[in-house]
């Protein structure tokens, strides 16, 4: 059996990464995780192994295809999520034991599982991959809180799966702006072309 790294480690010879990203949502007819993850397919380096997943806005379902796919047992798990509002491309460390249908109704908020910790952080070298974004040019944010939603319930359930069946899956997620299609010319909100944001996930990759 594979054993876990330790915290901010890379695995010793990554040769697999899975790569997710999320359907429309609310009122939006895109998901800029999706736009950035179809540009970042068209130059994919040639190691490691890249497989791509397209998932649902729903917990459960969700919940369902980290199961089936983490037992493929990657050597990492980079999800990705858009995030309106945001400029950067915000790495986020910690994934949290709650969950919410709203995000700012706290009638909803749930336990994402009743015996699992409070929290989990991600053991990869996120602090490390931030800066090597903003080195090459790239506005990025190493952010300790993916939110109440999906994203967050990701990050999450990846670390719990990973650590109950004893992989050496390591996951992080990766929230990306709006793209500017997605903006109807509105030049108020901040946003980063998809194009974008796929090269910064490739130096990660990289």
């Amino acid at each position: 059996m594979k054993q876990p790294n330790k915290l901010g480690e890379m695995p010793a010879a990554m040769t697999s990464v899975l790569i997710t990203a999320v359907r429309p949502y609310g009122p939006w007819e895109e998901n800029a995780s999706w736009l950035t993850l179809v540009e970042l397919t068209k130059d994919l380096p040639d190691r490691p192994e890249v497989v791509t997943r397209l998932y649902p806005v729903d917990f459960a379902a969700v919940r369902q295809r980290l199961e089936e796919d983490l037992a493929e047992d990657f050597d990492v798990v980079l999800h990705l999520g858009q995030a309106a509002g945001i400029g950067d491309i915000r790495i986020e460390s910690i994934g949290i034991n709650v969950g919410a249908e709203a995000a700012h109704d706290s009638n909803s908020f749930f336990l994402l599982d009743e015996g699992g910790p409070v929290a989990y952080r991600s053991r990869l070298p996120l602090a490390d991959w931030a800066g090597k974004l903003r080195t090459a040019g790239f506005p990025a944010t190493l952010s300790h809180h993916a939110g109440t939603y999906l994203c967050n319930a990701t990050l999450y359930w990846s670390r719990h799966i990973a650590e109950r069946d004893e992989l050496m899956t390591q996951a992080a997620f990766i929230h990306v702006p709006l793209d500017p299609s997605q903006l109807d010319g509105d030049a108020s909100v901040p946003s980063l072309p998809a194009i974008v944001s796929a090269r910064a996930i490739r130096i990660i990759l990289d």
